[in-house]
């Protein structure tokens, strides 16, 4: 598990070189549309608070931020907000906080995603005569059927 101020410190210092180039490729708003409304946290705390939740032993958001957060980690971050209000500044750091992980977890620069579905490919009573995929399918066993189908593994 890592420290608060070692994971702060290295999303603070991700956040430092993203964030100006993300904002100018934000569009303008609108006049009619109301501009959001400033928020006490900076985009690192947000980041933080969100994946230490993920190292703890916690199970729900709502009982982490609000007996752990508002609690133990208050001297940490001095400006918390209400919990309904973090809930809605949680949907202004999603993208920065994929790009995070992205850069953490990918150092190559290309998206990886992983998917263990099934596909089927055939049904059972025509395996002798598939053709589809036939140079990269093979039978195999779900764990949620219990009876062998076709499936492609990359």
């Amino acid at each position: 598990m890592i420290n608060l101020i070692e994971l702060f410190c290295h999303v603070d210092d991700f956040c430092q070189r993203f964030m100006p180039m993300y904002e100018k490729t934000l569009l303008e708003q609108r006049v009619k549309y109301r501009k959001p409304r400033q928020c006490s946290l900076s985009y690192s705390e947000i980041i933080t608070i969100i994946l230490y939740f993920y190292q703890s032993k916690h199970r729900h958001f709502k009982h982490y931020y609000l007996n752990y957060v508002c609690t133990h980690l208050k001297q940490d971050f001095p400006h918390l907000v209400s919990y309904n209000r973090f809930i809605e500044l949680k949907n202004r750091v999603v993208i920065p906080m994929c790009a995070y992980l992205q850069s953490i977890f990918s150092p190559s620069g290309e998206i990886n995603f992983v998917d263990s579905t099934c596909i089927k490919v055939c049904h059972n009573r025509r395996i002798a005569r598939h053709k589809t995929f036939s140079n990269i399918a093979q039978r195999s066993k779900t764990g949620l059927v219990l009876w062998f189908q076709i499936t492609s593994h990359y």
